[in-house]
């Protein structure tokens, strides 16, 4: 294992700057163990409060509810007569672990199941609604006792805004119009009598539309022209007629954008916004969807529980690919929209593993360890500094289902270690971004080599100062030398998220073998010095 230093510049990227690597001989960590925090490699950090950047918007947490296997089923929706505690069918449990991180935005109902799913389906008497099939996940029955209704109850409930996404692949304009007007408008139609009836007389609020689902692929199997003419069909015709919604609170329409970094995908990407360039009065887009999972290999083959380094260092090196998908996309949309009126919305990301033995490899089962925990936190914060393009973001998926911040079986629900860094993230929702400088060093093993650490900074609405720190190297420790420019720090203190095991998991048994624990900093002189345990994730406050 060799350690060398690569440079990030202000903006949190990697500059060409390599030193000789330092010599050999570092201890190497026994298994399971902790390593002496007094062998700490040194990290000088730089964070300049003078300078603000963009604003992270707080739907780069988003979630994403899809009918696949248990993530609705059994996840959220459990049936009013269910012995397991829950409000109007909708457990109890995972509303109030869902409502500790304030999620702001839900997709729903999909995904691939977005594009054969039609609403009218799922709603009215629960006894009377039509049971189909599900035949992109698992070949299983739906039952439709989850529908709009339904959704909107769980959107209360967790305190969330609704992120539908309308079915272009095998639905109509006509069908995708009614929904959103028996969703939204508040005049006496058919439509909205019929909403009443149903239970809801008062027009919901639809914050964000989503026209389609890799329209490219299952969504259709579509070119981008023709994805395009249907775009500004939808666009056009799908309206939210909602009061509330006309001026301030309008609805976002978010079109279906590219899936990877190919030339096939830069052409779609290409396509989408020049015509938005070039567009009327008559159809408007706010946001383009991306799509890209930590996969490494197709078909998933990566376990998600019993791997070892090797895993480990593979599966970060795929996530960091994350900036490259940004830079080359944001790139094009730059070249047509230099205003950055339209988002850069990446709606579907997260590890993708092989799915769990014994499961329905229809249903994505997989754990979530230690490493899901780094693999967050390093894409999170390149949204982040990204934020003024990559507004959005719907990690994939919510509940049971690959990289989900809560897994449950039957009555039991245990919170991983992505939840857990979702909630130590919550002063970053709606924070300001401040640059940062620092020396990432870099960790490698055998031919895969990462940046050892990452970082950034924020300053929350009250002003006060959030510093965030990775340290990828799952065997060594990190000092960290914070210089603050702008502020007298007094001191910091928060939270770590760290483990014994790159593949350490909460389980039902022991469900806080990785759980956050707290941390402070020390003031040496006019710097703050933290100590990072190995593959850690930490967020601290700085108090001035």
């Amino acid at each position: 294992m060799l350690v060398s230093s690569t440079r990030i510049s202000s903006l949190g990227r990697p500059c060409a700057s390599i030193i000789e690597p330092l010599l050999c001989g570092l201890a190497l960590i026994a298994a399971g163990a902790i390593a002496p925090l007094a062998s700490a490699q040194k990290v000088e950090l730089s964070v300049d409060t003078s300078k603000g950047g963009a604003k992270i918007d707080r739907n780069i947490f988003g979630q994403f509810a899809e009918h696949l296997g248990h993530g609705v089923y059994e996840g959220i929706w459990v049936g009013r007569d269910s012995t397991i505690p829950n409000t109007r069918g909708i457990r109890n449990d995972v509303v109030a672990a869902l409502k500790a991180i304030r999620v702001p935005n839900v997709r729903w109902p999909g995904g691939c199941f977005a594009d054969e799913y039609h609403w009218r389906k799922g709603i009215g008497p629960a006894d009377q609604r039509t049971v189909s099939l599900n035949p992109n996940w698992g070949g299983v029955t739906e039952p439709n006792t989850f529908g709009t209704h339904e959704f909107m109850d769980f959107l209360d409930q967790i305190g969330s805004e609704a992120y539908v996404s309308v079915n272009v692949g095998s639905g109509t304009p006509q069908e995708a119009s009614e929904w959103l007007e028996y969703l939204t408008t508040a005049q006496p139609t058919t439509l909205a009598k019929e909403r009443a009836t149903n239970g809801h007389p008062a027009p919901y609020k639809i914050a964000f539309l989503g026209i389609g689902n890799e329209s490219w692929d299952c969504g259709g199997n579509m070119t981008p022209d023709y994805y395009l003419s249907q775009l500004k069909i939808y666009n056009r015709f799908v309206r939210n007629f909602n009061p509330a919604q006309q001026d301030k609170q309008q609805m976002l329409k978010i079109a279906v954008g590219p899936g990877g970094g190919e030339p096939r995908w830069t052409e779609w990407t290409e396509s989408i916004m020049k015509a938005y360039h070039h567009h009327s009065w008559s159809w408007e887009m706010n946001g383009l969807s991306m799509h890209s999972y930590t996969v490494v290999r197709w078909p998933p083959a990566f376990k998600s529980v019993g791997f070892g380094e090797d895993e480990y260092s593979q599966i970060l090196k795929s996530t960091l690919e994350m900036e490259d998908l940004i830079n080359k996309h944001s790139a094009i949309m730059d070249e047509y929209d230099p205003e950055k009126k339209v988002a850069l919305v990446v709606d579907e990301w997260g590890s993708w593993y092989a799915p769990l033995p014994g499961t329905n490899p229809g249903f994505l089962v997989q754990q979530n360890s230690m490493r899901d925990a780094v693999l967050a936190a390093l894409n999170l914060n390149i949204f982040a500094r990204h934020a003024d393009r990559v507004r959005m973001a719907n990690i994939a998926q919510m509940i049971n289902v690959l990289q989900a911040m809560i897994i449950t079986d039957k009555e039991k629900m245990v919170l991983t270690p992505t939840y857990y860094v979702y909630k130590m993230y919550l002063p970053f929702q709606d924070a300001t971004f401040v640059p940062v400088s620092f020396e990432a060093g870099t960790y490698t093993l055998d031919k895969t080599t990462l940046p050892r650490v990452d970082a950034i900074a924020a300053k929350d609405k009250a002003g006060k100062l959030w510093l965030e720190l990775t340290n990828v190297n799952p065997n060594e420790p990190a000092e960290i030398e914070v210089s603050l420019a702008g502020i007298r720090a007094k001191s910091a203190a928060g939270e770590t998220l760290a483990a014994p095991k790159v593949d350490s998991v909460n389980t039902f048994d022991v469900s806080r073998a990785v759980a956050p624990k707290p941390i402070s900093a020390k003031l040496q002189g006019d710097k703050l010095v933290l100590k990072l345990e190995p593959k850690s994730v930490t967020v601290v406050s700085v108090e001035q």
